[in-house]
């Protein structure tokens, strides 16, 4: 009955686990670049979507069907940080369209409250779409200048954290 329900929520969960798996790729490599805050935003991120994939995977439990933890794509090794935070925007970008256009499947297939949680994920999705659109435009915007200002923080940060 909920057959289509069941498809959609797991190719969230394939997706999920994508960007998972890239926003820590991500996370690990703006840290060693002393980037903290932009490593902090991917983390921060990355912990979203896995809240992401437990309410899929329990809406398919409940639906009886089986959650097929399969990520959708090999991470992308990507070590600038600009190319980094468009992929990610762009990621953001194509959930938010997909979970929009598989909401009004449900609702066609008469499945509400799978409905109700794409509609969830599309505003979560946005608003990460927004912050990485932000981190973009402060790049564009103030370009080297603006990277450098995370790495001095960290610099400041763990000087001041230095025993004496």
């Amino acid at each position: 009955m909920h057959e289509k329900s069941i498809e959609l929520l797991n190719k969230a969960v394939a997706d999920e686990l994508s960007a998972v798996h890239q926003y820590m790729y991500f996370h690990f490599h703006c840290e060693d670049q002393g980037y903290d805050l932009l490593a902090g935003l991917f983390f921060k991120t990355a912990i979203e979507e896995m809240g992401h994939i437990e309410l899929c995977a329990e809406r398919i439990l409940f639906l009886r069907g089986e959650v097929e933890m399969v990520a959708s794509m090999e991470v992308q090794k990507i070590h600038d940080v600009r190319e980094m935070l468009v992929l990610a925007r762009k990621m953001e970008e194509d959930s938010a369209r997909d979970y929009n256009i598989w909401a009004n499947e449900c609702s066609a297939n008469a499945d509400s409250a799978t409905k109700t949680v794409f509609e969830g994920l599309v505003a979560d999705e946005e608003r990460h779409y927004d912050q990485y659109d932000m981190e973009v435009d402060s790049i564009d915007k103030f370009g080297e200048r603006y990277l450098a200002l995370q790495s001095i923080e960290r610099s400041k940060s763990l000087t001041a954290g230095a025993p004496e």
